[in-house]
């Protein structure tokens, strides 16, 4: 398994939109599993399962790894998948989605570790745009690292992702000013 695929493709990115799918992926990444086990954890019968496992693997997102009896194993083809589109109309809405749910999360991850957001509303919105306009502005570097097929490890996308932000600075300096005003470490 890899550990970072940048997925550039809107085709692709299209087999994520639906939640089932999403699902899917998000509980292969705590191990390999079968139709059987995904369709009990989804609480979804095992056709619509498997059509949705069968999306996921010709999109490239999971493969088929072992067998055991009956039962074919599959599991992610890469730890992360780094998804940089260009939105169309189909995907629009699961981009706003996406980048609220990780708004959300990144809110939770700071009040968990006890920083205060004085105004969660204002927060969860920067962070929203924040994140559009990174990925805004790192769309073309990583479409081309795509196409290049090099191997990113975790901790060098990591780096990379800082980078860019630091290059794109100028342009987050008002939003970056507007969010430290309301985070207490």
């Amino acid at each position: 398994m890899k550990e970072v695929i940048i997925v550039t493709d809107p085709k692709k990115v299209r087999a994520l939109a639906d939640p089932t799918r999403f699902k899917i992926l998000e509980l292969l990444r705590m191990h390999p599993m079968s139709i059987n086990e995904l369709s009990q954890l989804l609480n979804k019968d095992r056709s619509t399962v498997y059509r949705h496992v069968k999306t996921l693997e010709n999109s490239g997102f999971i493969e088929e790894i072992a067998q055991e009896g009956n039962e074919k194993i599959y599991g992610r083809k890469a730890r992360i998948f780094l998804l940089k589109f260009e939105a169309d109309e189909t995907l629009k809405e699961f981009k706003q989605r996406y980048m609220k749910v990780e708004a959300k999360r990144i809110y939770e991850i700071l009040t968990n570790s006890k920083i205060n957001v004085k105004d969660k509303e204002t927060f969860l919105r920067l962070v929203e745009e924040i994140l559009r306009d990174i990925e805004e502005f790192s769309r073309p570097i990583f479409k081309k690292i795509s196409e290049s097929n090099v191997d990113i490890k975790e901790v060098e996308l990591l780096h990379l992702l800082n980078l860019l932000v630091l290059l794109n600075s100028n342009e987050l300096c008002e939003k970056a000013k507007e969010l430290r005003e309301i985070l207490e470490f």
